[in-house]
């Protein structure tokens, strides 16, 4: 069962609009089976024009589940949201099932933890000093290029650090300007 933190942002979260949005986010619950620690994290804004934005991200041990979307309507960017989850679950479990079907694995262990995010540009002044706006630690699991991009494409994000499973290498997949994948190893010099 999932835990929930509902915060809203130029909006006042109701006891009403709590209770539907873990109503509508529980409706995902049911094709997690050993998720007794999970939270789901929803943040509800209301923009000047009126219209409203929903977000979810559920970490979980093994995949990040996350989606957003912006109505008129409050409710309908919840609804809405909930659906692109849904889509995102059955879509990882179609590829999951095939590639263990495929490649004969006796059980799945498709384990991602957490991705790295970056909440706006990095910015240089005139000195030319960066400054670091969003710092994050990662948890790197061993997975194949395949899963990595799939888990990067499930977050939305443009790129996935992920490691090797093969070669144990910190690697790197990324979307590319013509929506192609490319991929990035790495090797350590000693």
């Amino acid at each position: 069962m999932f835990n929930y933190n509902v915060r809203g942002e130029n909006i006042e979260v109701t006891q009403a609009i709590r209770e539907y949005a873990e109503k509508k986010v529980a409706k995902l619950e049911r094709f997690f089976t050993d998720t007794p620690n999970a939270t789901a994290y929803v943040n509800l804004k209301v923009y000047p024009d009126k219209t409203a934005k929903a977000e979810v991200t559920i970490p979980l041990s093994f995949l990040v589940l996350r989606a957003e979307e912006t109505t008129p309507d409050l409710y309908a960017s919840i609804d809405f949201v909930v659906d692109k989850l849904e889509r995102q679950v059955r879509k990882y479990k179609t590829k999951i099932n095939r590639k263990s079907r495929e490649k004969g694995f006796a059980g799945i262990d498709a384990s991602p933890t957490e991705t790295i995010s970056q909440e706006g540009p990095l910015e240089v002044d005139q000195e030319l000093s960066l400054d670091i706006v969003r710092s994050k630690r990662i948890e790197l699991k061993p997975m194949d290029s395949e899963e990595a991009v799939l888990q990067m494409n499930m977050l939305g994000h443009d790129f996935f650090v992920y490691k090797d499973h093969e070669t144990n290498d910190i690697n790197i997949v990324y979307r590319r300007k013509d929506g192609r994948y490319g991929l990035i190893e790495t090797a350590t010099i000693e």
